[in-house]
């Protein structure tokens, strides 16, 4: 219901800004815009597709998926023919059955949740929706309201949300492009920031679910991430832009070579039929992509007509306006734009960071602001309409409300580091 409720307020308040525009204020193209508008049409002053370009792009975005599904899933398959993904679960088992108190033990939707998890950390997109999207297959078995969303589809999907990443690369990619002096010196902020939001989600998520978290197996797991992320840390920040790309393209890649080494291994060592588990595993993920086609379609067009009205450019107006007032550092402002579209559009919040970037200056602080918001949250409403579409979940309870305010900690956190970092030297 509140999706449904947030899905309508985009639509409403879109067309109601599209038409303040245009008959207060003669912008008598807005509607054009808004409907038949291309990206790459230089008479488009928004920038942004509109609603039919936008319908297409939702259906060639899932025809790509369709073949990264197939192959991830496939996979997946084998592993779990293979036993490989009940031994994640066990292994994970004593941390996950505090967080997950619902799924029975060893369940393989553990083994799925961290491949998930583990595919975030690296940075892997592309792996990381089609073992979510297993997850979720998975929870959904054991849900008992197929319709609801369970507490521990809730739970996975906000941590998930969260965006806990270790290497931004494409943001240090992007900055390097740019010219920036220092292209990796967001690197610290962008992990804090998702190490905190993803402890926001927890802790949200725990509170509406009454889960203590104060248990020595959570805190124990907690302390050895945090453990291994400082190390990492260390080591990265030895290294200058090429050497992290370099190093971060070695560790993400080398590993899913080496899981599917593994899996293929795996499955010959328990002498099953590997190409016939490969292909049930593929049917399964062009199934799961064809059917979240409507839900990306009906998302991503409201999201396309709440750009093209123009509605962020009033918030964010409103916004500087407010704290200029109040006599408070308006920098921090500029940058904005990249994190309200964040939630909305990886895509477009990624054009926000360039556009920040060309207008301020690649080493401004505006600029350094944006690629820390950038690289430091997943797209919430793209997760939740992908995800919850995929197994026909018609009531989220509150998981936009949960993922939300955990980007809200993240873009206060990402803020204030901003200013600890870089607030002095700008």
């Amino acid at each position: 219901m509140a999706l449904s409720k947030i899905w309508s307020g985009f639509i409403v308040v879109a067309i109601i800004v599209a038409c303040i525009k245009c008959f207060f204020f003669g912008q008598t193209e807005i509607f054009s815009w808004m409907v038949v508008g291309k990206a790459d049409d230089p008479t488009n002053l928004t920038g942004v597709n509109g609603i039919i370009e936008t319908c297409w792009t939702s259906v060639e975005l899932c025809l790509k998926l369709i073949g990264i599904l197939a192959l991830f899933m496939g996979f997946m398959s084998i592993a779990e023919r293979a036993g490989g993904i009940r031994l994640l679960s066990r292994i994970v088992g004593p941390f996950f059955s505090k967080l997950f108190p619902e799924i029975p033990k060893g369940h393989p939707s553990m083994g799925h949740m961290i491949m998930n998890f583990s595919a975030n950390l690296l940075g892997l997109d592309n792996a990381a929706t089609p073992f979510g999207l297993k997850a979720m297959e998975s929870l959904q078995e054991l849900n008992p309201s197929k319709d609801t969303a369970s507490n521990s589809q809730l739970m996975f999907l906000c941590l998930h949300a969260a965006g806990l990443s270790l290497i931004p690369v494409s943001v240090i990619a992007i900055r390097a492009s740019q010219n920036a002096s220092d292209p990796t010196d967001i690197f610290i902020p962008c992990l804090i920031v998702t190490f905190v939001g993803t402890m926001a989600a927890m802790m949200i998520v725990s509170f509406k679910q009454k889960i203590n978290l104060f248990q020595p197996v959570i805190i124990g797991w907690i302390l050895s991430i945090s453990i291994i992320i400082a190390l990492l840390v260390f080591y990265v920040t030895s290294l200058d832009a090429n050497g992290i790309k370099s190093f971060s393209g070695v560790l993400s890649n080398g590993l899913i070579l080496l899981v599917f080494l593994l899996i293929v291994l795996g499955g010959i060592y328990k002498k099953i039929d590997v190409f016939d588990a490969f292909i049930d595993g593929a049917k399964n993920g062009f199934e799961t992509a064809v059917k979240i086609i409507p839900y990306l379609v009906g998302m991503l067009v409201a999201i396309s007509m709440l750009r093209t009205s123009g509605s962020f450019d009033v918030v964010i107006l409103g916004i500087k306006s407010i704290f200029a007032y109040i006599g408070a550092d308006t920098r921090f402002v500029e940058a904005l734009p990249t994190a309200l579209i964040r939630p909305l559009s990886g895509g477009a919040a990624r054009g926000m960071m360039v556009d920040t970037m060309t207008a301020y200056g690649a080493d401004s602080f505006a600029s350094k602001l944006s690629g820390i918001f950038q690289g430091a949250s997943d797209t919430t409403f793209y997760v939740i309409a992908v995800y919850f579409g995929s197994v026909s979940i018609k009531n989220t309870r509150y998981a936009v409300g949960a993922m939300l305010l955990a980007d809200l900690v993240g873009v206060c956190t990402a803020i204030g580091l901003a200013y600890l970092f870089f607030g002095n030297s700008l």
